[in-house]
């Protein structure tokens, strides 16, 4: 079965699932905004600025114009920043109703929009409407395009209401080292997808500090209570939160040098400011609009995320980071289990 699949964002992440669909023997068109690197895809098979040592498959085609790549689509998968999801997603409306398709939408990003404070399914529900697409499917696990890009044995989620779907993408992208599960909690795996980049900041944060193992993992733990809570407050099944999403997705995220998140943190913990850090990335970091999103939205539903709040004190209010830890120690006792 061949199916048409339009990648939309051609950084690592886009880059690599789009080359992977194509060796999966799917046709795909790789949509980006920027002509050179559009150029270079097309040309010299590379992607260098985000994947230095990458070969891309040649049969990956990439574009500037949605008209060329949603010609005939199957499936759309959007792989951009969290906050021009509604505005390229809005774009796609005018393209699909020409066209007259209804494709499967899929999601790889994560994060939640700012103000509203919405996860991007939700965002995307609001803004293409149910007559010009087939489902909403949300693609997420622990991933690095890096360890994709050399076969690494990687394993996701595809989470959507509709089981059906979830199912169909499944099919679409597992091959011999890629695995796909399905899961209906959609609620579950995009708040453990977007709030495990907040955690990640904190880990690198520790790291760069000097803290050791126990740190870590104390850190990523408590962290993991945080997102629970807040994801139950949500809605969202607590089981899902020791799944693929959850878990797995913050121990990658909290743990690898590949991590834009983690890598953020360390170069906070070491003392550098977070404008320099952000500049120097050439790349979105999830994590530092996201926790501000968390720490509202939390405020708001009046869960307890110390950790979070944390991290926001000192990404948004210039608070020292040893400061912090210091206040999150000498809170007063808890209990470990505790949804409230």
């Amino acid at each position: 079965m061949t199916v048409n699949v339009a990648v939309l964002g051609a950084g690592s992440w886009g880059t690599i699932l789009a080359n992977l669909l194509v060796e999966n023997g799917h046709h795909v068109e790789l949509w980006g905004n920027d002509p050179e690197k559009v150029a270079e895809i097309n040309e010299q098979h590379t992607n260098k600025h985000y994947l230095p040592e990458f070969k891309i498959d040649p049969r990956l085609h990439a574009t500037l114009d949605l008209n060329e790549a949603f010609e005939a689509v199957d499936v759309v998968l959007f792989v951009i920043p969290t906050q021009v999801i509604r505005q390229v997603a809005a774009q796609i409306v005018t393209v699909l109703e020409a066209k007259g398709v209804k494709p499967v939408i899929v999601t790889a990003s994560k994060g939640l929009e700012q103000g509203s404070h919405k996860r991007i399914s939700e965002a995307l529900t609001e803004t293409i409407p149910a007559d010009v697409r087939n489902g909403i499917v949300v693609l997420s696990g622990p991933s690095h395009a890096e360890d994709v890009a050399m076969k690494d044995i990687t394993t996701l989620t595809a989470a959507s209401t509709d089981l059906v779907q979830a199912q169909w993408i499944q099919e679409i992208f597992m091959n011999d080292y890629f695995r796909l599960y399905t899961n209906t909690d959609v609620i579950g795996v995009e708040m453990g997808a977007a709030l495990k980049n907040v955690i990640a900041l904190g880990a690198g944060a520790l790291h760069g500090l000097g803290y050791g193992d126990n740190t870590k993992a104390a850190l990523m733990t408590r962290g993991l209570a945080e997102i629970s809570r807040l994801g139950v407050a949500m809605g969202a099944n607590p089981l899902t939160f020791i799944g693929l999403s959850g878990v797995g997705d913050l121990i990658v995220t909290g743990t690898s040098v590949h991590s834009r998140n983690w890598r953020t943190g360390n170069a906070l913990g070491e003392g550098q400011k977070l404008d320099d850090v952000l500049e120097n990335m050439g790349m979105v970091v999830e994590g530092v609009a996201t926790c501000k999103a968390a720490y509202e939205l939390a405020q708001q539903r009046s869960v307890d995320m110390p950790i979070t709040n944390a991290i926001y004190n000192v990404l948004y209010r210039g608070c020292d980071i040893r400061t912090e830890i210091g206040n999150l120690m000498q809170r007063s006792g808890k209990p470990e289990i505790d949804f409230k």
